[in-house]
């Protein structure tokens, strides 16, 4: 079962990247090994367009508005390579990240995708576990017994 997505740009100026995704957005992100950190993403969805050369693909941060979420970025030093156009699909714009690649700003006007359902979890637990949580239960449904009545 698809659990989520993991996402990985490239770039000349990795460092700086991380950096900026660290400390200027403030992204929450664990350390999976030797400093490798791994950032933490909002919801996701998937759009799959039509291309007119080539495949490639693109990177978008969504929001609920734009003109918030901008200067708020901005108070922190952000800059932005694109000012916000309108679509008909939502507002884009594009943040400039270090050595000149972008990431995109996006506030959607159509209907967001539902969430993902969530992960099933695996019941079977291993036999020496289901063992003891059967005496727990045993112990459990004796403690909370009603005493029998004495019959006289």
């Amino acid at each position: 079962m698809i659990t989520g997505s993991h996402t990985v740009l490239y770039s000349d100026h990795a460092e700086e990247v991380r950096a900026f995704f660290r400390d200027t957005l403030k992204l929450p992100s664990v350390d999976a090994g030797h400093g490798w950190l791994i950032y933490a993403l909002p919801p996701a969805e998937l759009g799959i367009h039509p291309a007119e050369k080539g495949s490639h693909s693109e990177l978008y941060l969504m929001c609920d508005d734009v003109k918030s979420t901008v200067a708020d970025l901005e108070s922190r030093g952000v800059k932005f390579s694109r000012p916000v156009t309108e679509a008909n699909f939502g507002f884009t714009t594009a943040i400039a990240l270090p050595g000149g690649a972008e990431l995109g700003l996006y506030q959607p006007k159509h209907p967001l995708a539902p969430p993902w359902p969530a992960a099933k979890t695996n019941r079977k637990a291993p036999s020496a576990t289901r063992r003891a949580g059967r005496r727990a239960t045993k112990r459990s449904k004796s403690r909370n017994r009603r005493p029998k009545k004495r019959s006289r």
